[in-house]
């Protein structure tokens, strides 16, 4: 059987392969998916792509498959780890946060100012994949991104450096990276804090994502698989932002949230509302993506647990203390009808929790003119649609439920969206697999996504 493209998503948890076809016709489609267990543990994600390949074959009948073009994203061991290096904590720093955020990376080590003895002997334990430098707005102060590029260099770590700081540096950093026999890992780019409270993260994103592309993550047999894409690889995180970018062109301000096993991802492409962008006190960037890597519904369980308490979840599901030790001593990834009343419930704690941390606050400030209200961070007031993706909020049977309850708490607070925003469930799980392929097949993959969201 022939088809036209094929995506392999290789997540913590769960491994995905998707088949698609017609992607150049008016009626794309979308064929099916095998959906197998991720197989880190057991040495190579091959073992686990290659279970999910065979159940896609017997899901379409047939026992051959060949497709024109292949795409991957992947969060698996790790997904794309990265450090981040900057001058002020709350401007180059938190810019360079949301860069690499965006596009998908998994934050191990920040920092600001000088890079210090103990961080040069740390970053080298990370096993990190990328090290992005930033510091001073262009033509500004020089000397912090310089010298933190002069230290990493002599790390020699031969991994991919990205230097988006003050743009007079290019030259001496680049400079630098050749004399250590490190210039094959430096990739220069646009300075992501150009000046002041101007973000520019958008070009550093699509930096970001080119080098995991060509440096591939380093989870056991990726490599293999690399070898065998013959079109773009990206992180999972980073393949869902641009579907919903994708997605906000065509709908209007939206938030989307992949509740995981491992971690739960927020992602939020809008604009701020105007009552809000008025007491506003630091830019948020158009496109924002938190992780929290505290939230799982796998891996982190037992955190989430331990956030709703044990006492309230025993009451929320009523049961016994020793019908819970069961469930959780016999927690899987994918969850019988036993374990699926516990998932929901983390899944609600998850998305709640999640949702709090990445929409920004109101805040009072007090001074000569008496009491006044400013905002800071991301503003969620404006959102009109609630995209819900990843496997536990578009498989779990009450998923729908569990939004709509989240959505309608009341929080005086946070700048979370209103509850009357339109809720939308990507039915067929294929907004990361979307989002890969809208790098090549952008109409194709607009019509696809707003089909499994169920949007006309």
């Amino acid at each position: 059987m022939r088809i036209d493209a094929i995506v392999y998503e290789i997540g913590s948890t769960t491994t995905v392969v998707s088949a698609f076809d017609g992607l150049e016709t008016e009626k794309p489609q979308f064929l099916g998916q095998g959906v197998s267990k991720t197989t880190v543990q057991e040495g190579d994600v091959n073992l686990g792509i290659q279970a999910a390949l065979a159940e896609l074959k017997q899901n379409l009948g047939t026992e051959t498959l060949e497709a024109a073009s292949s795409f991957a994203c992947s969060s698996a061991a790790g997904g794309l780890k990265m450090s981040v290096h900057g001058l002020v904590f709350d401007m180059t720093v938190r810019a360079a946060k949301e860069a690499a955020l965006g596009a998908g990376a998994n934050l191990h080590f920040v920092t600001s100012g000088f890079l210090s003895d103990y961080d040069l002997l740390k970053i080298p334990k990370l096993n990190l994949n990328i090290i992005m430098i930033a510091g001073g707005v262009d033509f500004g102060e020089s000397a912090t991104a310089l010298y933190n590029a002069s230290q990493i260099a002599n790390l020699k770590l031969n991994i991919p450096v990205i230097y988006s700081g003050n743009i007079v540096n290019h030259d001496a950093v680049k400079s630098i990276f050749e004399t250590c026999g490190q210039e094959e890992f430096l990739f220069l780019t646009e300075n992501v804090y150009p000046k002041i409270d101007v973000l520019r993260v958008d070009e550093v994103r699509k930096v970001i994502q080119k080098v995991f592309e060509k440096h591939i993550t380093k989870a056991p047999g990726m490599r293999k698989l690399r070898d065998s894409i013959n079109s773009t690889v990206i992180p999972t995180p980073g393949a869902v932002m641009e579907a919903a970018i994708l997605l906000q062109k065509d709908l209007g301000n939206l938030v989307c949230v992949d509740v995981g096993g491992a971690t739960t991802d927020v992602h939020s492409v809008s604009e701020d509302s105007p009552e809000i962008a008025k007491i506003l006190i630091n830019p948020e960037p158009f496109a924002k993506r938190t992780v929290e890597g505290d939230l799982g519904l796998c891996i982190n369980k037992d955190n989430v647990i331990e956030l709703i308490g044990k006492t309230k979840l025993l009451q929320d599901l009523q049961i016994t203390d020793s019908e819970l030790e069961e469930l959780v001593a016999n927690y899987q990834p994918i969850p019988d009808a036993k374990q699926i009343p516990l998932t929901e419930r983390l899944a609600k704690e998850a998305l709640a929790v999640s949702l709090e941390r990445h929409a920004g606050k109101y805040q009072s400030l007090y001074g000569s003119m008496g009491k006044s209200q400013i905002a800071e961070g991301k503003d969620l007031t404006n959102i009109k649609y609630f995209i819900a993706t990843g496997g536990a909020l578009t498989r779990l049977p009450h998923r729908r439920e569990i939004i709509k309850a989240v959505l309608s708490r009341k929080n005086a607070i946070n700048l979370l969206p209103k509850a009357e925003v339109t809720v939308a469930i990507d039915n067929d799980y294929i907004m990361a697999a979307l989002g890969v392929l809208s790098k090549k097949h952008p109409v194709a993959a607009l019509k696809l996504l707003k089909k499994s969201l169920g949007i006309r």
